[in-house]
This record gives C-alpha cells, sequence and structure tokens, in this order.
C-alpha cells in the first residue's frame, strides 16, 4: 500500500493530524508567555488558561482523528506524516510568533518532505 493511492477522508486524516499537532504546539508556546512559577495559584491558573485549554482540545480532536485514520492505512505509512509537523511548527511559529526562517529550514523541510516521499512510495 502506498499513500498515492488513499482515499481524500485519510489524506485529511494524515496531514490535518499534523496541523492540529503545530497549532496546539503555538498555543503552548502562547502559554508559556503567561505562565508564572511552580507554585499552587500559578498551576491553578494555567490549569484553567485558555490557551492552554485550546491547546489541549485540538491534541484531543487530532488523536480522536489520527485513531480513525489508522484504520485504513499502516501505522509504518501512516507516521512518517507525524513529520509534516516538523515542517509546520516553524511556518506557524514565522506566522504567528515572528521568529524567523532560515535556509537551514527550507532545506530541512525539503529533505522531511523527500523523505516522505521515498517512504511512502
Amino acid at each position: 500500500m502506498t499513500a498515492f493511492n488513499l482515499a481524500p477522508a485519510v489524506w485529511f486524516g494524515l496531514i490535518f493530524t499534523p496541523i492540529l499537532i503545530s497549532t496546539g504546539q503555538i498555543l503552548f508556546k502562547l502559554t508559556s508567555a503567561e505562565t508564572g512559577g511552580f507554585d499552587f495559584r500559578s498551576l491553578a491558573a494555567l490549569v484553567s488558561n485558555p490557551m492552554l485549554l485550546t491547546a489541549l482540545a485540538l491534541y484531543g480532536l487530532g488523536t480522536i482523528i489520527w485513531i480513525f485514520t489508522l484504520r485504513s492505512v499502516p501505522l509504518t505509512l501512516a507516521y512518517s506524516f507525524m513529520a509534516l509537523t516538523f515542517c509546520f511548527v516553524p511556518l506557524f511559529a514565522t506566522f504567528f510568533l515572528g521568529e524567523a526562517l532560515t535556509i537551514r529550514y527550507a532545506a530541512g523541510a525539503t529533505l522531511i518532505i523527500g523523505g516522505m516521499i521515498v517512504i511512502n512510495s
């Protein structure tokens, strides 16, 4: 089985799960800026932080989508798509956090995508 002949719903799961996980990472980073110390009051504020709760909900939704995706493809094929988080997180960090992209990032992302093509062909 190759990734190239999958149903659209499976493609959605393979691509959208890393997007959800990557978005959650951006929200974790934004949450970290508002995090206090490791005392009870700070932890209580962290647990009720809307950005943290949203990030956790996105991770949960991503997990549910992933479980249904895994019904249709072998884990060895599907898991390579999780490497897309290494491509999406820096892109999202650029747009939402103002972080810089480098030529090394572009080269690395190209290698990751090339590796995915080799793995799934």
